[in-house]
């Protein structure tokens, strides 16, 4: 059928119209696809036409589903090649403005970091003719959402234009920041320190202090807990006078501000106020700003405080670090280490023991270690958990002797702890211990627990004993060995609970690999022939999968006169899966 010059015509619109009809249909996902699809329908309109029609109809059409127009704001932040460049993506600034100013927050942040991603690519020209009167649109919107989202684009502008216009752009942040709704001010308090990075630095406590000011004592704990972080990149900005008369104050008077919200954000921040006043302030007094929140009536708040501990400590100028560990915050840390609150004492126990190394042996032994003892008797099982975590760094500093006389006993308790993932943070540390306190001490003390691991109720213990009687192995010797755990294999092996019996091949299967051939020979292969005959089926599988592994030790001579004929045996098995892994053994080893 011949094609009409006009029907021809009405070809070249079929992109827009399948987006104008996909957009208005009732299902929101031919909507969203559609506009997934828009940089596709530009590359296919051209850019002329992308602007004079595609982006005009995205202005007009903005009524949809918040999860449609979240899509539309993120693609048009990449539409400046699509719309000609440079020099046109002035018109994009139109929908991306009716999206900033839309009722869902997610909606409005996507399209502000589309429009700061655009304001790069504008000459200073057209910064100043079409980005300004935008940004200027939004700050004096009557929705105070206008407004939250003008806050977050002054950053990507300042710089680029000339004095009067930022002359204009100061004064209209320092409007914002006196809002009368606290959405703005709270949006404006978020984007002050980013606001400041970008200003003259002679020109910084001029411009922005005030708003400072005026921020950190905002009635709204919302807006005034923002204005920590503003404080700290002021502090980066100015110079050592300046930060002492104008930032400290108001960094100090929000360690004791009345919401715990603020107090709970001071101590996020406490490692970065450390630094941003660092020589400036007296080391007495920051640390005692600093302990005011550790004993804050709040757990959020000691919690968060405690968290920093060991990285406050570890940034205490060097010749007062260790007094005032010992004299100022070990008090305080003894009292967090009976705390009502569960969670501080639990983070109590992740960094206590990173203070060893910053006040010796001797105060570590004398002033440290009574706390450790005491989290790791605590009742909580995160709390002994956590402790045990750091057992390492004790270690470290007291040496083997102190370790084996003061924790050991505690270790051995918490060795058959109620809670399966204690004892599995012991077994694990098990190595560590073996090469710190020597092989007759461990063999007298710590042996017996790893063998009674072996048929612990949870496989994630028995599995994890199996692994490290690998690391004892090769830490002891094949002898070792031989006369300490294959004892044990022999009546695991013997054992009526079929899990047991597996739990045997997976000792033997790790034990192989620290033992020599002859070893093998000697004392592995005569158990696990003697389970290829197993009456279960999930043995004797496994008997297949443990010859496969062991069978990577043995030469080909071994493999083909001890390992085949057991395989082929299996392989004749009248379990499916005992073929099966039968068959893989034989393949994997070219028997």
């Amino acid at each position: 059928m011949s094609v009409t010059g006009e029907e021809s015509a009405d070809d070249s619109l079929y992109p827009i119209a399948v987006l104008i009809d996909e957009l208005r249909n009732e299902d929101v996902t031919l909507r969203l696809n559609s506009i997934r699809k828009l940089s596709t329908i530009a590359l296919a309109l051209g850019v002329e036409r992308t602007r004079n029609e595609l982006i005009q109809f995205l202005t007009d059409t903005i009524y949809d589903e918040d999860e449609v127009l979240l899509v539309l704001a993120e693609q048009l932040g990449n539409f400046t090649p699509l719309v000609g460049g440079p020099e046109h993506v002035h018109c994009l600034l139109q929908p991306l403005e009716n999206l900033a100013t839309v009722e869902e927050t997610v909606v409005r942040d996507k399209a502000v970091e589309s429009l700061r991603k655009i304001a790069d690519k504008h000459s200073s020209s057209d910064l100043e003719e079409h980005f300004v009167p935008m940004l200027k649109r939004l700050a004096a919107g009557d929705w105070f959402t206008s407004r939250t989202s003008a806050c977050g684009l002054f950053s990507v502008v300042y710089p680029r234009v000339n004095p009067a216009i930022k002359n204009d752009l100061k004064n209209l942040f320092r409007s914002l920041c006196r809002d009368e709704t606290p959405m703005v001010r709270r949006a404006a308090a978020s984007k002050l320190g980013e606001f400041a990075k970008v200003f003259e630095k002679n020109a910084v406590v001029e411009g922005l202090h005030s708003c400072l000011v005026d921020l950190h004592v905002d009635e709204q704990d919302s807006v005034r807990l923002l204005t920590v972080e503003s404080a700290i990149a002021f502090g980066s900005l100015l110079n050592k006078e300046n930060k002492k008369k104008l930032i400290e104050p108001i960094l100090v008077s929000l360690f004791d501000d009345k919401s715990w919200r603020v107090r709970y954000m001071v101590a996020e921040k406490l490692i970065d106020i450390q630094k941003v006043l660092g020589s400036d302030i007296e080391t007495n007094q920051l640390v005692a700003h600093y302990i005011s929140l550790l004993k804050d009536p709040e757990g959020e708040v000691r919690c968060a405080a405690t968290q920093k501990l060991k990285e406050f400590a570890q940034n205490l100028p060097e010749n007062e670090s260790e007094s005032v560990i010992s004299n100022q915050l070990l008090p305080v840390v003894k009292e967090l280490a009976g705390d009502t609150n569960q969670l501080v004492k639990s983070e109590l126990a992740s960094v206590v023991m990173g203070l060893a190394p910053l006040i010796g042996k001797d105060k570590t032994v004398n002033e440290l270690l009574p706390i450790y003892m005491q989290l790791l008797n605590d009742s909580t099982p995160e709390v002994r958990l956590n402790i045990i975590s750091s057992l390492d760094k004790v270690n470290e500093v007291i040496g083997a002797a102190q370790l084996s006389t003061s924790l050991l006993p505690a270790i051995v308790g918490l060795a058959e702890d109620g809670k399966w993932r204690v004892r599995l943070a012991i077994v694990q540390f098990m190595p560590l211990l073996a090469s710190q306190l020597g092989q007759e001490f461990f063999d007298e003390k710590l042996l017996p627990l790893c063998l009674n691991w072996l048929t612990d109720h949870v496989y994630s213990i028995r599995e994890a004993s199996t692994l490290i009687m690998k690391e004892l192995t090769q830490k002891f010797g094949g002898a070792w060995a031989s006369a300490n755990i294959m004892s044990k294999m022999q009546k695991l092996v013997k054992d009526s609970n079929y899990l047991q019996r597996m739990t045997c091949l997976f000792c033997l299967n790790t034990l192989s690999e620290a033992m020599t051939q002859e070893q093998i020979l000697k004392e592995i292969m005569p158990l696990v022939k003697e389970l290829v005959d197993d009456d279960v089926p999930n043995v004797r599988f496994n008997a297949a999968k443990s010859l496969k592994r062991i069978g990577k030790c043995l030469s080909p001579n071994v493999l083909n006169s001890d390992v085949k004929p057991l395989l082929e045996k299996l392989g004749k098995d009248n379990d499916f899966d005992v073929r099966y892994f039968a068959e893989e053994a034989r393949n994997s080893l070219g028997l």
